[in-house]
């Protein structure tokens, strides 16, 4: 469980230095609910950037944000729907938009989620420890960026074959970068670089997404009800809700899809992974192209227990896709198939990993014939900001893209999408993958067998979780009052 006892001496140090730099921590409630937000912050903001170094956008972690790169407020959810003529298939195809969030990328809250509970137990001492933010991508991108409004020096590491974006981006943020061996898949790397600095005697905390709690929290508390908001924007029949379907990637984002079951119970979440690297699928492994989502083992924060399908994507897909949606020729060809050009003129706002989020959606909506009244989820977690480079490499691989390749594209990869690779989980399938943490995280990671048992038989593990909340959220408030900073601004 999430461990938030006191550590007194470094939590004073901590308020001291938030005190200096003028930072005030948002609760969970004001991520979920901006509106709770005092007035003073909110007016504040309207001079701030998305993606200013700013300790006010930390109030900018929620799926709220008024969709603008420069002052905005906050209104409804953000999201994209893609319409049949897109997709294939008659049911509502919805994807939550994380490109409204600083950085770029719904992972800073998850970052969040993972370093605000330290802080303000002072079980994370900013002013002489060093943050080390393990990594395929936006996660440490996002701690980096937390990190930075703190004032306190982070470590980032990911793989050396991810895209220059994110490499150009972290330098002007990060303190020190970390490139390991290989691409998306290669996650091990990334935890045996954590085995060596935890090794090198240096004052450091790691926040390993793929078994922090507090990812899963931030998920279950702020993603959860952000979707259920759309699901009502949506439709007045609630049964017409079916399912959520994730890249499984840290395992963090399915959380959602707990919060998502417990108030719809007879909605079903479906986890993801590329067909090149089918771990849940076929115990398999693999290198793949598909950036953002880590694989080769199961995160020890995935709830396998409430997962009800798993669905492969070929990577060949999204990688085309991503052409077929960017270039010219291809968004052309779109319109000229009755996708509506307010649509195409959007679909920028899915990076690789939110297109392959995309067809395991369409797949999803095949295997159990969904119709139009019927809505799926899923979530853009970047958008092509970070894959400009990829359009380039294919561009001097293949030339431009021409209308009869952006047609066979469409036809196979969005038209074409079928019912292969993919399984609906019976109980022994799902504790099939479960048992497969205990190679990861019990041999290779240290983590207590008990609990491993106690995440597949104890049916109270998942919901104490999300339960922490409201007492994390006690400790900011406490936190913020012993700053001083919200008084000030007569908050």
């Amino acid at each position: 469980m999430i461990d938030l006892s006191i550590n007194e001496k470094a939590l004073s140090r901590t308020v001291a230095l938030a005190r200096e730099r003028g930072v005030i921590i948002p609760t969970f409630e004001q991520m979920r609910r901006p509106e709770t937000i005092p007035a003073a912050i909110r007016a504040r903001l309207a001079s701030v950037g998305l993606w200013d170094v700013d300790p006010l956008n930390l109030f900018r972690i929620t799926w709220h944000n008024e969709p603008k790169a420069f002052g905005g407020g906050f209104g409804g959810v953000n999201y994209l729907e893609l319409p049949p003529e897109l997709t294939g298939v008659a049911a509502r195809i919805v994807l939550l938009i994380g490109k409204w969030f600083p950085t770029g990328a719904h992972k800073v809250g998850a970052a969040f989620g993972c370093l605000a509970p330290r802080l303000v137990t002072g079980q994370f001492d900013p002013t002489s420890q060093k943050a080390v933010w393990p990594s395929t991508g936006n996660y440490c991108r996002g701690g980096a960026y937390d990190s930075a409004l703190l004032g306190c020096t982070s470590i980032a590491i990911l793989p050396e074959g991810m895209s220059r974006e994110r490499f150009a981006w972290l330098e002007g943020v990060a303190g020190e970068i970390i490139k390991t061996p290989g691409s998306e898949s290669n996650v091990k790397e990334i935890f045996d670089k954590c085995w060596e600095l935890k090794r090198s005697g240096d004052d450091l905390v790691i926040f390993n997404q793929f078994d922090e709690l507090g990812n899963y929290l931030w998920h279950h508390n702020v993603t959860g009800p952000a979707m259920a908001e759309v699901v009502s924007a949506l439709t007045g029949d609630p049964r017409r809700y079916r399912g959520v379907v994730l890249a499984t990637g840290s395992g963090g984002t399915l959380a959602c899809g707990d919060y998502m079951k417990a108030r719809y119970p007879w909605s079903k979440i479906a986890a993801s992974e590329a067909l090149q690297c089918p771990t849940l699928l076929q115990n398999g492994f693999g290198e793949h192209r598909i950036e953002g989502i880590g694989d080769k083992h199961v995160p020890w924060i995935h709830n396998v227990k409430n997962t009800d399908m798993v669905v492969a994507v070929d990577d060949e897909a999204p990688v085309r896709l991503i052409r077929l949606f960017n270039e010219p020729a291809g968004r052309d060809y779109l319109v000229s198939r009755g996708v509506a050009p307010d649509v195409v003129s959007r679909l920028d706002l899915l990076g690789i990993s939110g297109v392959a989020n995309a067809l395991a959606a369409i797949k999803f909506a095949k295997y159990y014939e969904l119709d139009a009244d019927d809505v799926v989820l899923s979530v853009a977690t970047d958008s092509m900001e970070m894959y400009g480079s990829r359009l380039e490499e294919m561009r001097e691989l293949f030339g431009p893209l021409e209308t009869i390749e952006a047609a066979a594209v469409f036809e196979r990869h969005l038209l074409g999408a079928g019912l292969d690779n993919l399984l609906e989980l019976g109980h022994f399938d799902r504790k099939r993958v479960h048992n497969l943490k205990y190679y990861t995280w019990a041999e290779q990671q240290g983590k207590n067998v008990d609990e491993l048992r106690a995440q597949w038989s104890d049916r109270d593990y998942w919901t104490q979780i999300p339960a922490a909340g409201e007492a994390i959220d006690a400790l900011i408030a406490d936190f913020n009052r012993r700053t001083g900073l919200l008084a000030g601004l007569g908050a």
